[in-house]
């Protein structure tokens, strides 16, 4: 029997695959759970930035395969490119079969138009100074890392998880300041060319919101992403939903459902062939 819930459109971003902040499992988990027509990837999927050789484990190969059978299987994926895989902007415009890859897209979705990217255009930080931003992506990702270890020990206690990037976030000003700022632009853009939806990743901050002023309104929607929050965005039914993973866990579901008998070699084999028509 088919338990995979029908979306017909689902957003994530912020995966950071090669890194040791992703989540690659909880994302699995998600991804087999659902049947949709259209998987928007809303960037940062591929940490190009800090992509290590040593580094690439067989859950996050996974991720790749499975969307490659979303794909094979007919859905549209939609790859917009983020910051953190900028490499792939040189292709932007390309198509291969289902997969398309572009820098933004609009859709029109029930009457109402949306607007979707990733979001770094409003990053300064990256537009002018890019070897600062790398070296933050650097400290963040070693963040993670150090609080992976402490959450290990916390749990061998007994006690709650915690997110040492959040309570930074929350407690800085700055970051607070530049999230109001980053939401702010967007909408106010998005009102201004006559969107219905504003739809980003980026700052890894799962959200919807309805903005408002003189001129217009617009809903406000933020993916977040696969290192802290495990959150997605889903669309049905003529409305948005934001889907965390540890409120909305599906249990039936699995990270290796499908694919774990396939060792490291058949993952590569698996993403990488081409097939060739008489």
């Amino acid at each position: 029997m088919n338990l995979k819930r029908k979306i017909e459109i689902a957003v994530i971003s912020d995966v950071h695959l090669g890194t040791f902040g992703c989540h690659a499992n909880q994302l699995l988990t998600y991804l087999n759970s659902i049947s949709p027509k259209t998987l928007i990837l809303n960037g940062d999927i591929i940490d190009i930035w800090q992509f290590k050789k040593r580094y690439f484990p067989k859950s996050h190969l996974r991720v790749i395969k499975k969307i490659m059978d979303f794909a094979a299987d007919g859905v549209e994926v939609i790859y917009i490119t983020g910051n953190h895989d900028e490499m792939l902007r040189k292709f932007s415009g390309t198509t291969i079969g289902n997969i398309s890859i572009v820098d933004k897209k609009v859709l029109t979705l029930d009457g109402k138009k949306a607007w979707f990217f990733h979001g770094d255009v409003f990053d300064i930080s990256i537009q002018k100074a890019k070897w600062l931003a790398k070296l933050g992506g650097y400290g963040y990702d070693l963040l993670i890392l150090i609080n992976r270890f402490i959450n290990k020990g916390l749990e061998y206690l007994g006690r709650e998880k915690y997110s040492l990037s959040k309570k930074i976030k929350n407690s800085v000003k700055r970051a607070v300041k530049y999230i109001n700022d980053f939401e702010s632009v967007a909408t106010d853009l998005a009102i201004e060319n006559g969107y219905d939806y504003v739809i980003c990743g980026h700052i890894h901050q799962p959200k919807i919101w309805a903005k408002k002023n003189k001129y217009g309104e617009v809903t406000y929607l933020n993916s977040g992403d696969w290192i802290e929050n495990f959150t997605a965005l889903e669309y049905q039914f003529k409305r948005w939903k934001l889907y965390d993973y540890n409120r909305d866990k599906r249990t039936p579901f699995f990270a290796d459902e499908g694919i774990e008998d396939l060792d490291v070699q058949d993952l590569i084999a698996a993403i990488t062939i081409v097939k060739v028509e008489d």
